[in-house]
């Protein structure tokens, strides 16, 4: 009998999910390795807390692409330099191809004084702590009450709710580079914040604003009805903390005492133009802001440990590819190895984008494969190898009987949702 074209697809968030799925549907056999226990990546442990419809929504999703007969799981299994396999390994393992769906699993920093203090923090590590991924649920957090975020985006405004709604932070103030124009929030997701903003410190913000940006000719009104699009529709204020913004500011350093953070050094910038674009420049100014917590939500990278050549946060990617999508490149330089989702392009949209990219570069490998002979790789081999490890392989009947007991556990506590927060606790229950 002919063997099937045998494909390894590498974590299994939306992008390789959906990506094992579009491969599994055209006949290819996927093993699908994962990092974490569970599936679901950002979608299971990066969507805020109260958003249960969507994430249950979502595991519906992934569940029937599990169901798909040519994929095969194997959750517990890392790849990368210093874990399970190395992605030379998996390469020498004999896969026709390999998509790598791994997210952006690096830390982006901007390499400033006092980074290393207690009470500085990224904000990936802590939308993995509130949602309960493992070893981070078990991460330590200073998280007081007057607390500065840097990055203008959703995942800022997540970060807001959480330290207003569960840590009872006072005082939140969001650091922006940029104008007030250049916000990346949704109206969808400001709307849960907004009922926060200090009105008379956003009518002062916007005053320096005019002061800064109309000799630029720069339209600050477009800037404020952005920011205050949501207003009509914002949640009931619950708690007592207010929200405000510093605009054209960028964190300098931060400023601690026996290890932990005091103070936040902001420079004030100011928005130059070139070649028709404009971009935040320093003015040397700075003033100081008392803080007890700074939490970065400056974007991602990718994880330069894994393995493959890197580039400004990214794998780098084939720039004359032979099997091009929407001439979107998915191909690394190392032929067969492909690159999907946050693996392909950090931090760029959400799940459904990630889904789009997951498939899209699932296509690419399809196109790929059409080129190729049959490998000799077997699933019996892989099985082989993974049993080596001496250690627990979760499969798709794992996974089942987890949320099984999850969901058990949840309908016992009078809960919406209840997830185990530690691995060994997962494998307890699993019989491992």
């Amino acid at each position: 009998m002919e063997t099937q074209k045998y494909v390894a697809v590498i974590g299994a968030g939306p992008a390789g999910l959906f990506g094992a799925r579009e491969l599994a549907n055209n006949g290819v056999r996927v093993a699908l390795f994962n990092r974490d226990i569970k599936v679901g990546g950002l979608a299971e442990y990066g969507i805020f807390l109260d958003k249960h419809t969507m994430k249950e929504g979502l595991r519906k999703q992934f569940r029937q692409a599990l169901e798909n007969p040519n994929i095969d799981y194997y959750g517990n299994v890392s790849i990368g330099n210093n874990a399970d396999f190395t992605i030379d390994e998996i390469c020498k393992m004999g896969f026709d191809a390999i998509l790598v769906s791994a997210g952006a699993q690096g830390t982006k920093w901007l390499g400033l004084e006092g980074e290393d203090l207690e009470g500085v923090y990224h904000a990936k590590d802590l939308v993995y702590h509130y949602n309960g991924l493992p070893p981070f649920s078990q991460k330590k957090f200073h998280l007081g009450k007057r607390c500065a975020i840097i990055g203008a985006g959703n995942v800022m405004i997540d970060i807001a709710r959480y330290l207003i709604y569960y840590c009872d932070a006072e005082e939140i103030t969001a650091i922006v580079r940029r104008g007030p124009a250049d916000v990346n929030f949704t109206k969808e997701e400001m709307k849960h914040l907004i009922g926060y903003l200090d009105m008379q410190d956003f009518e002062n913000e916007m005053n320096r604003m005019h002061s800064i940006l109309d000799p630029l000719h720069i339209d600050v009104e477009v800037g404020r009805a952005k920011i205050l699009e949501s207003l009509p529709k914002a949640d009931a204020k619950t708690k007592n903390a207010k929200f405000r913004f510093e605009l054209l500011a960028s964190p300098a350093r931060m400023i601690g005492e026996n290890g932990i953070l005091k103070q936040l050094e902001i420079e004030e910038n100011i928005l130059v133009e070139k070649d028709g674009r404009t971009s935040a420049k320093g003015t040397g100014k700075k003033h100081l802001l008392d803080v007890d917590t700074v939490i970065f939500a400056i974007g991602d990278k990718v994880d330069e440990d894994f393995g493959l050549p890197t580039q400004w946060n990214e794998f780098v990617k084939n720039e004359n590819p032979k099997f091009p999508i929407d001439n979107i490149s998915y191909e690394t330089n190392i032929e067969g190895v492909f690159v999907g989702g946050w693996s392909r392009k950090a931090s760029e949209g959400l799940v459904g984008l990630a889904r789009k990219d997951g498939t899209h570069a699932a296509k690419a490998v399809l196109a790929y494969l059409g080129t190729k002979e049959n490998g000799n790789l077997t699933p019996e081999d892989v099985q082989a190898k993974l049993k080596n490890l001496n250690k627990p392989i979760i499969t798709k009947e794992d996974i089942k009987k987890l949320e099984a007991v999850e969901a058990d556990e949840a309908q016992k506590r009078g809960l919406e949702e209840f997830k185990f927060t530690k691995n060994d606790e997962m494998l307890k229950v699993l019989g491992y």
